[in-house]
């Protein structure tokens, strides 16, 4: 697998549309950031090679760029000197070193533009990375939502459905048939618990009032009269 691979494959769209259709987004969520900082891991490091690379003909560049300094500085030297053999000898390892120094400025250019380019791919991968973390966040809120919501809708289903209304309906009927036999058996108590003298002291009471009755109204008539 290339450098980087990983990171084609996991941007946020392709990302979206496998969530879109999984059944579970958060399990496959998980599963990406995982993959991806592994990825992000992997991806430091070979970051962190390139900047030394990039940092190795650097430093070899600039040494043959002091060496070329140096030895032009050393063939005037040999010239005011006049030591020809000294001069010509300093002008050579001169021309050997601004040969060196452009083949090092070639490769520190080349290895900073990658180290670069590594740089911006592995900053990428970080955004993507936070993106997909904060993604999931959303995703295990509007999951746990959902589920609620369901759970929800299922009880209020149980609550509005037949069978619910017909059992709370013969428990009604249960009931009043309970409170009938109730009242009967109240009503029996009541007769079977009278005794004799019971009774006719209550004939002995509505005698009474209608002899009262009688005597009021016959008081009337006198008075018509």
């Amino acid at each position: 697998m290339s450098l980087f691979k990983r990171l084609r494959d996991l941007t946020l769209s392709n990302v979206n549309a496998l969530i879109d259709k999984a059944e579970d987004p958060i399990k496959l969520t998980d599963q990406y950031i995982r993959d991806m900082t592994e990825d992000l891991g992997d991806a430091e490091k070979a970051v962190a090679a390139q900047i030394a690379l990039e940092k190795k003909f650097k430093r070899l560049y600039e040494e043959q760029v002091e060496l070329v300094e140096k030895r032009t500085q050393q063939a005037h030297m040999a010239a005011q000197a006049q030591n020809v053999d000294l001069a010509r000898r300093a002008l050579e390892e001169k021309k050997a070193a601004e040969g060196k120094m452009a083949e090092y400025k070639s490769g520190y250019d080349l290895n900073l533009k990658l180290a670069n380019d590594l740089r911006a791919k592995l900053e990428e991968m970080r955004k993507e990375l936070t993106e997909l973390k904060n993604k999931r966040e959303m995703l295990v809120a509007r999951y746990n939502a959902a589920k609620a919501q369901t759970e929800i809708n299922k009880a209020m289903n149980g609550f509005g459905s037949d069978s619910a209304a017909a059992g709370l309906k013969r428990m009604e009927e249960k009931m009043l048939q309970m409170e009938a036999q109730a009242e009967a058996s109240n009503s029996l108590y009541a007769s079977k618990g009278k005794s004799l003298d019971d009774e006719f002291k209550e004939l002995g009471k509505d005698k009474a009032v209608e002899d009262e009755l009688a005597a009021l109204m016959k008081q009337y008539e006198n008075k018509d009269k």
